[in-house]
């Protein structure tokens, strides 16, 4: 696990490295044990390393056998070993025992085709001095993160948006399209970022950069059918994998340990791994507290588990380095609990492991069950529903409503995800200008293309892995491990684990009673206590009722209050989305959520940097 960056670049050595110097320093949490860095006339390439494989050869950047290629790396290739022997066997001399140089070799070999035999997570770069090629590519699943800049002529890339904007080719700005989106999404989904001509590299696509030609394409497209298996015969499968998964994701020359909330995810990766340490935060509020669960497992598996209660003004004087830490504004308070437990384990272990992904690859969200719950409803002919469906998204916003409003729309017009904030109609509604985002339905159709054959439950699943899972899910757990210096592994988000899951029916899924039904069969031989049927909390955090407090209420409401807040959205609007949720008129906590973390990431960013003098 480390941090990469890089940019082209005619000028003087003396100038890419001063450059690439502050670049460095602004990643250097994702990779506190060394640095490495290379430079000609055409390219700079940076690596910051947190050493967990090869500790003492696989510092980069890494050669090839004549010079020619450079490779930066930034992740973990669990089948190295196996793709090593591979390559041995056709002539490659490998010079240390690291899987960045198994990539290297193995695009040598294989070209783009490397990229189909990864089990890993991945985000690296490659360039080729003799053909002024660079290429570069990012895991099917996105779960290490790839950005880059590309202005006129000026190229650079990183592991971070934060390690563009000291160079002095950098020119920040505000990326406005992007706020009514992420109203809608909770984060900034897609290609596009906050910041004008900064893009991510999509998951599962690889490019290739020369003469300031950048072409993109993909290599890894989402698709499902379903399996003939019986019930029986797939849950022992799902065990099988499952352990196969965790056993790779624990390849380490370092100590792995695992983060455990109360829930199935988490407690079925450690009662597989047994790791020694496992990790847990919770809160005074019971309600929101999952220490004893956590304690429960770990004594039952006879292992440690290292636990403690995050106080109410740690969680707030924390978000602002959240924010900084995102790059862009995510509003999902369970991250703030996810950074605590980081910084937890951070003091013993270098690795540990996490249970993002299961959600969205087994069936583990809620609004998927709403084809099990309006199912006589549904048998009514759509266009009457459709009728009905328009007569009630006239009315005010309501839970019973809302499900005759969604009855008459088509999957394709009404799901985005599995957390759907501000309709596009109220998005437009709450900002102070003329936005030129796409609509959200431009966005997902792709991904409702790749599927249009699938079941409706198979289908946003499919959105939700694309979108949610991307810009939420993974972000996060990458963020916040990375801004504590720890590397963190997802035995869920596996190739090799989705390979199966892609098969699984409907009804092995969903049923009326529960989520995940065949992950949790599978679990039930595992895990010693009943975590594998306890419903999700996944370290949440009493937002819902500190807004309704004075200091914190207070807290939002100054940023509300700010010249940034009244420029960009319409202010007597959310005053009262606040206001009304304090007096318990709606709960809104989530909409006040988005609004007050989009402030304090601009803060952060276009402010607090302007001051440093970081930025002109």
């Amino acid at each position: 696990m480390c941090g990469i960056a890089g940019f082209f670049s005619d000028k003087t050595r003396e100038n890419k490295e001063e450059n690439l110097d502050r670049m460095l320093k602004r990643i250097v949490h994702r990779g506190p044990d060394g640095e490495g860095r290379y430079f000609d006339e055409h390219i700079a390439l940076g690596h910051r390393r947190l050493s967990i494989i090869d500790l003492e050869g696989g510092s980069q950047p890494i050669f090839n056998e004549d010079g020619t290629k450079v490779i930066i790396f930034n992740g973990e290739i669990y089948n190295y070993q196996e793709l090593r022997e591979d390559l041995l066997t056709k002539g490659h001399t490998f010079s240390t025992a690291s899987d960045t140089e198994v990539i290297l070799h193995g695009f040598e070999e294989y070209d783009k085709k490397i990229l189909e035999k990864l089990r890993g997570m991945f985000a690296f770069v490659i360039w080729d001095k003799n053909t002024g090629e660079l290429f570069g590519a990012r895991d099917h699943f996105g779960i290490k993160p790839f950005y880059y800049y590309h202005k006129g002529e000026s190229f650079m890339f990183a592991s971070e948006i934060k390690a563009f904007v000291d160079h002095e080719d950098f020119v920040m700005e505000l990326n406005r399209d992007m706020i009514p989106t992420y109203l809608s999404f909770n984060f900034a989904p897609g290609k596009e970022t906050f910041f004008k001509y900064v893009y991510k590299l999509e998951p599962g696509c690889y490019f290739r950069y020369r003469k300031n030609e950048l072409s993109i394409k993909r290599y890894f497209k989402l698709s499902f059918e379903d399996g003939d298996r019986s019930f029986e015969e797939l849950v022992k499968e799902v065990g099988e994998t499952m352990k196969d998964s965790v056993k790779m994701h624990q390849v380490s020359d370092v100590e792995v340990g695992s983060f455990l909330s109360s829930g199935i995810d988490s407690s079925y990766i450690v009662s597989l791994a047994r790791p020694d340490k496992t990790y847990t935060v919770g809160s005074a509020n019971p309600k929101y507290d999952e220490t004893k669960y956590a304690k429960d497992l770990a004594a039952k598996l006879g292992i440690t588990n290292v636990s403690r209660q995050i106080e109410r003004q740690e969680y707030i004087d924390i978000i602002p380095k959240m924010m900084y830490q995102f790059d862009e504004p995510v509003a999902d308070p369970a991250a703030i609990a996810l950074y605590f437990v980081a910084e937890l384990a951070s003091r013993d272990v270098k690795v540990v492991l996490s249970g993002e992904g299961a959600d969205e690859f087994f069936g583990g969200y809620e609004p998927y069950r709403r084809y099990i719950d309006a199912r006589f409803y549904n048998k009514l002919p759509f266009a009457f529903r459709r009728i009905v469906g328009k007569f009630f998204a006239l009315l005010p916003p309501h839970r019973g409503i809302n499900f005759f409003v969604r009855s008459g729309r088509t999957l394709e017009e009404d799901y985005i995800g599995v957390t759907k904030l501000f309709t596009e109609k109220e998005a437009k509604r709450y900002i102070r200008f003329k936005s030129n985002n796409a609509p959200l339905s431009e966005l997902t159709a792709p991904v409702y293309r790749a599927v249009a054959g699938n079941h409706p439950v198979t289908k946003m699943q499919a959105v939700d892995i694309r979108f949610w899972m991307v810009g939420d899910i993974l972000q996060k757990a990458d963020k916040m491990t990375m801004a504590n210096s720890i590397e963190g592994r997802v035995p869920f988000t596996d190739i090799e684990v989705f390979k199966l899951a892609r098969t699984i029916r409907y009804e092995q899924k969903i049923t009326k009673e529960t989520t995940k039904v065949a992950l949790r069969q599978a679990a039930k031989a595992d895990i010693p206590t009943e975590a594998y049927n306890k419903p999700k909390l996944g370290f949440p955090v009493p937002l819902r009722e500190w807004m309704r407090e004075d200091d914190v209420y207070g807290m939002i409401r100054a940023q509300f209050d700010s010249d940034i807040a009244k420029e960009l959205f319409n202010h007597k609007r959310i005053v009262k989305l606040l206001d009304d949720h304090r007096n318990r008129k709606h709960d809104n906590y989530k909409k006040v959520w988005a609004i007050y973390c989009f402030l304090v990431w601009y803060e952060e960013y276009f402010i607090k940097l302007s001051k440093e003098g970081k930025r002109g």
